[in-house]
């Protein structure tokens, strides 16, 4: 279960890929963009994710005009506050640019036909797709059709629709992405449910992610843990400007953390193989318990039991060897409080 996105390995046996999801939190200004990835690559993270609509594409003219006067809005009506979260084509290209040049890969969700056809041209090495569009299987199989890499977030969405999703994927595109999800801003932690991701890991046998809304960083790590892939953050300049996406994203600090975090997990995390660890044997020796003569035991006595004990160092034979010894000749001499040496083992019986 793997793929590459520019080239990364990405999937089983390889680091995490680290999204730092941009979003819209650029606010529609192309500087705060720039910033945006700059706060991404110093962070460390493998890209930096950006969003792209064709807003009369998306909407009905009713939800254009619609007032919006929420806490978060950015225009007198839903199609103001969106269009003001746009990016221009020209826009996109500087931020390639930019992006390039700092060394991290820009991606963007297109959440319609012209955006993703835009984002094609662009350049852009795999698309994403929000979870807002799981169960619009028109745009699934068009993006899919174009042979890069789908990333594909599955909240809103039930298994028989993210059935569906993959398995229109699947019909033109074999390098899939899952991500779990839960769409709620900030999501609360009972309500993210990580044990999805190894059921998606085993139902459909593809590199499985973690798309995170909630606060704190502990479960996008646990999600590392879980077998995540992928893990897909929001983050923003400042949690308190004017935004929808901005109350529920890391600031600059939480983003550095989520990496360094990330990176120690997957350390932690390690082989599946239990073995004792180089620096472990000195340990080892001076902790654990080995068999001891109780008394001193002359050349040519009988072994038994209670002419035997247990302590440290760990250096010698080891406890459950015990019973193997009783019965045994001494062939030479064991001093009192002394290890029982290893070739105790091949004196004869009595």
């Amino acid at each position: 279960m793997t793929l590459e996105i520019a080239g990364r390995p990405v999937g089983d046996g390889h680091a995490c890929y680290i999204i730092a999801e941009a979003g819209v939190n650029h606010n529609g200004s192309l500087e705060l963009a720039r910033q945006l990835v700059d706060i991404a690559a110093d962070a460390g993270a493998d890209a930096v994710k950006f969003q792209k609509r064709t807003i009369a594409d998306i909407l009905i003219a009713e939800a254009l005009i619609r007032p919006y006067t929420v806490p978060t809005s950015l225009g007198a009506t839903y199609g103001e506050h969106r269009e003001r979260l746009e990016l221009s084509e020209a826009d996109f290209y500087a931020l390639a640019d930019h992006a390039r040049v700092r060394g991290i890969t820009l991606l963007a969700s297109a959440w319609d036909q012209r955006s993703a056809d835009f984002l094609d041209r662009l350049g852009i090495p795999a698309f994403k797709i929000a979870s807002a569009d799981c169960t619009n299987l028109p745009l699934v199989e068009y993006i899919a059709r174009k042979g890069k890499p789908v990333l594909l977030s599955t909240g809103m969405s039930d298994l028989g629709e993210v059935d569906e999703a993959v398995a229109t994927v699947r019909r033109h595109n074999d390098q899939l992405v899952l991500f779990q999800c839960t769409s709620t801003y900030p999501c609360d932690n009972d309500q993210i449910n990580l044990r999805v991701i190894p059921s998606y890991r085993a139902r459909y046998r593809c590199v499985v992610g973690y798309s995170g809304h909630e606060r704190g960083l502990a479960p996008s790590e646990a999600a590392v843990a879980l077998g995540a892939a992928v893990i897909e953050r929001h983050f923003t300049i400042d949690r308190t400007m004017i935004g929808p996406d901005h109350a529920a994203s890391l600031e600059p600090t939480g983003l550095q953390r989520l990496v360094r975090n990330i990176r120690n997990v997957e350390k932690a995390l390690g082989s599946p193989d239990k073995r004792i660890m180089d620096d472990e044997r000195r340990v080892r020796e001076r902790l654990a318990k080995s068999i001891v003569a109780r008394v001193a035991i002359p050349a040519g006595a009988v072994i038994t039991a209670d002419m035997l004990t247990v302590k440290g160092p760990g250096s010698g034979l080891k406890p459950g060897m015990l019973p193997l010894l009783v019965g045994i000749v001494a062939e030479s001499p064991i001093g009192e409080d002394t290890l029982v040496p290893a070739e105790a083992l091949r004196w004869r019986r009595s």
